[in-house]
C-alpha cells in the first residue's frame, strides 16, 4: 500500500456525524438546528436516508418512538407523512397503550426527502468520505481521519455507521464484503474502535428477495387497503391527501417449508458460516421453519416499494439461502408461482460496540465527546436508530455549547426505555422496541407524546415557535373540554335514557356529568353527541381520542402515575461516577464486576442491571449514605 499524505481540512465544525442513515440524519439535523456547524461524512451521498430493508415506518412500539421523535422536533414523522403510500392504525380494537401507527413509504421519495432536508439546512455540510480512524488527544476526541488521509476536526463526533463496520453479506456459501448490497464495507473503523478500547461484537440481520410485481398473480392474494381517514405521524401535519396504494397478503405452505428443510445445509445460518446473532423477533424464513415446525403457514405481506416502481418487498421471508433456492421457495407460494426475483435476499453480519460502554446521553465512557447511535449500539430498525441519533445529536450539540445535556427516563418516553435498556443491560441480540418493555405504557401512548415531550424539544431549540404555539393552543382546547365534561350535567329524562338504551348503556337514575357518561366502555364521543349536541363541536379527532383515553382509563393512569413517583425516588438517589464497589460486604465478585462496568448513575439504574438483587440494592443504599457522611466529615 502506498503512502497517503495527511490532508487537514481547515473549516472548523462543532459536530461531525459519521453516516447518513436514519440515525445520522436525525443526529445531523438536531445538531444543526440547535445551532452547531455540523459536518456529515457519508460513504455515499446518494444513499442519504435510504430505507435499506422494508419500506415502512412505525408499528407497535416503533410507532411510539416515531411520535416521540416528532414531539422532540425530529424529522422522521414529517418524512413519513410526506412520502407515505399507505397509512394504517394498528390494534384499534385493543387498549390504547398498544395502538400504533404504521406507514408504507415510497423508498425513493423518502430518500430524496431526507437528502433535500439535510442539504437545505444552512448549518450542515455534507461530504462523501469513508472514515477509518479517530483523532484523540488525551482522552478527548478532536476529529476523524478518512481512508484517503483527510483529517476533519470538531468538538464532538457522533458515530452512526449502520451495518457497514466489517459488513459481510451471505447468499448461500457466497460471501461478499459489503456494508449493504452494492456498497463497500467500512473495514477500518472497527479496528479504530478496538484501538480505543471498545468491546466489539458481531450481530446479524437479513432481508428478503425483492420481487417483480408484474409477475405476481394478484388475484390469488388478499388485498389490504390503507385507512380511509389516515392519521398522520407528525403533530405538525394537518392533512393527508396522498394517494394510497394497497398491500397484499399471501402465505407460505407445506411445499415452501419442505423446500427450506431440504436445503438447510446450504443456509449459512445453519452451516456455521454466520457467527453473528440475529434478531429474535424478525427471524429469517429458515429460522421460522426450524423453530416453529408445527406452523402450517406463515403470513407474507407484499409491500409496494413506491409509486413509480414494480418492485415488491415480501415482508416475512428474509433469507440467506442460495439464489436458486430462493426461486424455489417463492414459486411455491400462492400468487408467486411465476414470480421473478429482482434482487436476491441476503443476510449481513456486522460489528457493534457493547452499549454498556455508553453514558445515558450516548456519549462513550472511554472517550470524551464521542457519541454512538444506531446499529453500532446493537439495535435493529429505522425507528430505534433515528431515536438514538436524535438524542446523540442533541447531546453532542448541547455539550459543545456548554449546556446541560438531556436524559429521558423510563417514565417519560419509550426513547428513555430504549436508552436505559441499552446502557444498563447491554445486548446479546439485535434490540427491538416493544410496548411490553414499558413498565408504565398506559401513560406512554402515541397520542400524548407531544404532552410529554414537546416542551423539551421547544426549550432546546428543535421545535419551532409556530409548532409550539399550536401545541399550546391544542392543550388549552383539551383543558377547556375536560372542564366542560366534568362540569356539565345530564339529567335522567326519558329522552336521554331512550338514547342510552339504543347504545346498550344503562339508564340514568340521577344526574351524571358528561365525563361519567363518557367513561362508560360503550360510549364514545360519537354516542355522547346524541345526549349532548355540543360534543359535536369537538371536531379534532386527535383531541377527541386523547380526552377519551384520559377519561376511560383515569383510574389506571392514576395508579401508574403513583408508580412513577416511586420510580423517580430511586432514580433521584444518585451514585457518584467515582464511587467504588470494591470491598463492599454483601456484594459478590460478579455483582461488583457488573456495577463497575455499567457505572450506574442512580440506584434506580443499578436495580435494573441483570442479576442485581433487592438485597444488593439495600447494601448499596447503606454504603452510599456512609460514603456521603464520610465525605461531609472530610469537607468540614
Amino acid at each position: 500500500m502506498g503512502y497517503i499524505m495527511t490532508i487537514k481540512y481547515d473549516k472548523i465544525h462543532q459536530v461531525i456525524v459519521i453516516g447518513a442513515g436514519h440515525a445520522g440524519c436525525e443526529a445531523a439535523l438536531a445538531s444543526a438546528r440547535i445551532g452547531c456547524k455540523t459536518l456529515v461524512l457519508t460513504a455515499n451521498i446518494d444513499t442519504i436516508g435510504l430505507m435499506s430493508c422494508n419500506p415502512s415506518i412505525g408499528g407497535v412500539g416503533k410507532g411510539h418512538l416515531v411520535k416521540e421523535i416528532d414531539a422532540l422536533g425530529g424529522e422522521m414523522g414529517k418524512a413519513a407523512d410526506a412520502t407515505a403510500i399507505q397509512f394504517r392504525r394498528l390494534n384499534t380494537r385493543k387498549g390504547p397503550a398498544v395502538q400504533a401507527t404504521r406507514i408504507q413509504a415510497d423508498r425513493s421519495l423518502y430518500r430524496l426527502y431526507m437528502r433535500k432536508v439535510l442539504e437545505s439546512e444552512p448549518n450542515i455540510d455534507i461530504k462523501q468520505r469513508m472514515v477509518e480512524g479517530f483523532i484523540v488527544e488525551g482522552n478527548k476526541i478532536v476529529g476523524v481521519r478518512t481512508n484517503i488521509g483527510e483529517d476533519f476536526f470538531a468538538d464532538c463526533v457522533v458515530v452512526t455507521p449502520g451495518t457497514f463496520p466489517n459488513g459481510l453479506i451471505h447468499i448461500g456459501k457466497t460471501q461478499i464484503v459489503s456494508g449493504r448490497a452494492g456498497e463497500a464495507a467500512a473495514t477500518g473503523i472497527s479496528n479504530a474502535f478496538e484501538k480505543l478500547g471498545f468491546t466489539v461484537g458481531r450481530l446479524k440481520t437479513g432481508t428478503p428477495p425483492r420481487l417483480d410485481g408484474r409477475t405476481i398473480d394478484w388475484n390469488k392474494t388478499e388485498i389490504q387497503p390503507g385507512d380511509e381517514n389516515p392519521v398522520p405521524f407528525s403533530f405538525s401535519t394537518t392533512k393527508i391527501d396522498r394517494k394510497q396504494l394497497p398491500c397484499y397478503i399471501t402465505y407460505t405452505n407445506e411445499k415452501t417449508h419442505q423446500v427450506i428443510r431440504d436445503n438447510l445445509d446450504k443456509s449459512p445460518l445453519y452451516s456455521g458460516l454466520i457467527k453473528g446473532i440475529g434478531p429474535r423477533y424478525c427471524p429469517s424464513i429458515e429460522d421460522k421453519i426450524v423453530k416453529f415446525p408445527d406452523r402450517e403457514r406463515h403470513q407474507i405481506f407484499l409491500e409496494p416499494e413506491g409509486y413509480e416502481t414494480y418492485e415488491i418487498y415480501p415482508n416475512g421471508i428474509s433469507t440467506s439461502l442460495p439464489l436458486e433456492v430462493q426461486y424455489q421457495i417463492v414459486r411455491t407460494i400462492e400468487g408467486l408461482e411465476n414470480v421473478e426475483i429482482m434482487r436476491p435476499g441476503y443476510a449481513i453480519e456486522y460489528d457493534f460496540c457493547d452499549p454498556t460502554q455508553l453514558k445515558n446521553t450516548f456519549e462513550t465512557k472511554l472517550v470524551e465527546n464521542l457519541f454512538f447511535a444506531g446499529q453500532i449500539n446493537g439495535t435493529t430498525g429505522y425507528e430505534e436508530a433515528a431515536a438514538q441519533g436524535l438524542i446523540a445529536g442533541i447531546n453532542a450539540a448541547l455539550k459543545t455549547k456548554g449546556e446541560q445535556e438531556i436524559v429521558l427516563d423510563r417514565s417519560q418516553a419509550y426513547i428513555g426505555i430504549l436508552i436505559d435498556d441499552l446502557v444498563t443491560k447491554g445486548v446479546d441480540e439485535p434490540y427491538r422496541m416493544f410496548t411490553s418493555r414499558a413498565e408504565h405504557r398506559l401513560i406512554l401512548r402515541e397520542d400524548n407524546a407531544d404532552v410529554r415531550l414537546r416542551e423539551i424539544g421547544y426549550k432546546i431549540g428543535l421545535v419551532k415557535e409556530s409548532e409550539f404555539a399550536d401545541f399550546q393552543a391544542k392543550q388549552r382546547r383539551v383543558e377547556h373540554e375536560m372542564a366542560r365534561l366534568h362540569n356539565k350535567k345530564i339529567y335522567p329524562t326519558q329522552e336521554v335514557n331512550n338514547i342510552l338504551d339504543k347504545f346498550d348503556s344503562s339508564p340514568l337514575k340521577k344526574p351524571h356529568s358528561l365525563k361519567d357518561i363518557l367513561k362508560r366502555p360503550e360510549i364514545s364521543y360519537n354516542e355522547l353527541s346524541f345526549v349532548d349536541p355540543d360534543s359535536r363541536l369537538i371536531i379534532d379527532s386527535d383531541i377527541r381520542s386523547q380526552i377519551e383515553m384520559e377519561i376511560k382509563y383515569e383510574g389506571y393512569i392514576k395508579r401508574q402515575n403513583e408508580q412513577v413517583d416511586k420510580f423517580r425516588k430511586l432514580e433521584g438517589v444518585s451514585i457518584p461516577n467515582s464511587f467504588s464497589y470494591q470491598n463492599i460486604p454483601g456484594l459478590s465478585n460478579e455483582l461488583v464486576q457488573k456495577l463497575s462496568r455499567v457505572k450506574p448513575n442512580s440506584i434506580g439504574q443499578a436495580s435494573r442491571i441483570s442479576g442485581i438483587t433487592p438485597a444488593a440494592i439495600s447494601v448499596l443504599l447503606v454504603y452510599l449514605k456512609k460514603s456521603e457522611s464520610e465525605s461531609a466529615i472530610r469537607a468540614d
